[in-house]
């Protein structure tokens, strides 16, 4: 099942919604191709995404449309039969936000699933996002949860609200399977924790845990973050508007080409590297493929503290040489470079432990102590 892109639509973005038949040996499509619905708006663009639930013998066909920016909304169509035909619910959209405003602390609702507990209640999953310092959004498309009811058939999104609220009740569920990570990684286990991800598919080792065991170990590699492919940094996702993050680590470099530090990532042209190359720790901005240097300080020894802290847009970066002596390195620098209306794309932005020899074969090691993430009250 999928949206259809066909010759001579009508309307820019028109789309059809189809279902065919998956033979799951071949992994090809066989047999004949239904055509299920285009959507529940007059004129609406890219009707995509599409699911299909059945409850208590009726399916229900939600899709996501109207793009994935501030016009984005849920609809929802039902019918007997698998194959349809399907008739929209007349209360289109059942989830948008675009009719409140740009002002909102939540918008671009979209990409829904219905989901129902053991307990009987209904809740609907949906990305959204969190625009802050201006229709800016560094955290990318969220997940967000919302309480449905059903009416006449058709589900209702959080009723009296018709909306995602900023606070909400809980589902009712006896367990929670995923317990919270601690604020501190001093990388004391075996393996990463599950909050840590990498740039593209790694095909060579890059990092160790073992061979200086209670730090993480990254090798210096030719690739760099400025490149489209798996340079040596691992991260963990930005959760909150206001932040702060530190680490501590150890590295000496033997060449003005090597680099190890910290790195806050949108994509390989729009970040942030905080790092200790040559003689100083420098900040290096790098908006849409341009790079400038936003401030150095003089590094001292082999072990080297840095922060960052995030205060809505405003980041601002400190370096230490001894614990808790902080210097400000560059303060409130704009954060909106790791945005999506700045950078493109819809994920969220990354803050994490990077290492390169930029280029070069040099033989070096980065041993991070620890790396700490913790929210910060607004």
């Amino acid at each position: 099942m999928a949206n259809a892109r066909i010759e001579n639509e009508p309307w820019p973005g028109y789309r059809d919604i189809w279902l065919q038949e998956l033979d799951l040996d071949k992994m090809e499509l066989v047999g004949a191709r239904t055509l299920l619905w285009n959507g529940a708006l007059k004129e609406a663009s890219a009707p995509e995404a599409p699911h299909i639930y059945k409850v208590d013998g009726t399916y229900y066909l939600v899709l996501a449309e109207a793009g994935t920016f501030h016009d984005h909304a849920v609809t929802i169509a039902r019918a007997d039969a698998l194959g349809g035909p399907y008739q929209g619910n007349p209360r289109n959209p059942i989830l948008t936000h675009r009719h409140l405003g740009l002002d909102q602390a939540i918008t671009n609702p979209g990409h829904a699933d219905l989901v129902d507990t053991p307990n009987g209640e209904w809740w609907m999953v949906a990305l959204a996002s969190r625009p802050y310092g201006g229709y800016f959004y560094n955290l990318g498309r969220e997940t967000f949860l919302t309480p449905v009811a059903w009416e006449d058939g058709w589900p209702v999104v959080n009723p009296g609200h018709g909306r995602i609220r900023t606070e909400e009740r809980a589902p009712d569920l006896a367990t929670h399977p995923w317990p919270s990570e601690p604020a501190c990684d001093h990388f004391d286990s075996a393996a990463l924790s599950h909050h840590w991800n990498f740039l593209r598919t790694p095909h060579e080792p890059f990092h160790s845990l073992s061979e200086r065991p209670g730090y993480l170990r990254l090798r210096l590699r030719p690739e760099q973050l400025t490149e489209l492919c798996n340079p040596s940094f691992i991260g963990r996702r930005q959760q909150h508007i206001n932040f702060a993050a530190r680490t501590a680590f150890e590295f000496t470099p033997q060449s003005t080409d090597q680099c190890a530090g910290l790195a806050l990532l949108q994509n390989n042209d729009n970040h942030f590297r905080f790092i200790r190359q040559g003689e100083v720790v420098l900040l290096i901005e790098r908006k849409q493929g341009e790079e400038q240097v936003l401030g150095t300080v003089a590094a001292s020894g082999a072990h080297h503290y840095l922060m960052v802290e995030a205060r809505g847009q405003e980041y601002s970066f400190y370096y230490a040489a001894a614990p808790e002596a902080w210097t400000p390195v560059v303060t409130k620098a704009d954060g909106r470079v790791l945005s999506t209306q700045i950078a493109g794309g819809f994920v969220g932005a990354f803050i994490g432990l990077y290492a390169s020899a930029n280029g070069t074969l040099d033989d070096n090691v980065a041993d991070f102590d620890y790396f700490e993430y913790a929210p910060l009250p607004a």
